[in-house]
């Protein structure tokens, strides 16, 4: 960990996450699981299902571009908070390789959290597998930042 991210802290615990997730969108969180929230990273496993698939038995491309989106916004409100509002401005993804038809574990790390932007990168992985599967570019666009200690 580095400086500046020792300096940081999240405003947000991956129970208080997956909680404000259900509520702003319900159902949602009965396909992902926040495994891990920590300053300026997430890790978030979206859970295999048949539908997921497309013909040859992978994972589909727009599955593992929600599971970055939702990586990403993880590891954001981690470290802004509540902030329903925020929203993908850009998502740049690269499939690797086939993912296995099982569940994919996303690895966010935010760059840069601005006045008006967030920037990161995911990098996902089959479960089980060393070797990533794709790797994608986000970036949010944020109403407004709360950086400084949260007001209760």
């Amino acid at each position: 960990m580095t400086t500046s991210e020792r300096a940081l802290s999240t405003r947000l615990t991956a129970e208080e996450i997956t909680d404000f997730l259900a509520d702003v969108f319900p159902g949602a969180m009965d396909h992902f699981v926040i495994e891990e929230v920590r300053p300026m990273h997430a890790r978030v496993r979206m859970l295999f299902n048949e539908f997921r698939l497309r013909p040859g038995g992978t994972i589909s491309g727009p599955s593992l571009m929600s599971l970055a989106d939702t990586g990403l916004w993880v590891a954001l409100l981690a470290m802004i908070g509540r902030e329903p509002f925020s929203v993908t401005s850009h998502l740049d993804i690269d499939f690797l390789r086939k993912p296995a038809a099982g569940d994919v574990i996303a690895h966010t790390a935010l760059h840069k959290i601005g006045k008006r932007l967030a920037v990161g990168d995911v990098i996902m992985y089959s479960a089980g597998e060393d070797v990533p599967c794709a790797r994608a570019s986000v970036t949010y666009a944020i109403p407004s930042v709360r950086l400084d200690p949260p007001v209760e």
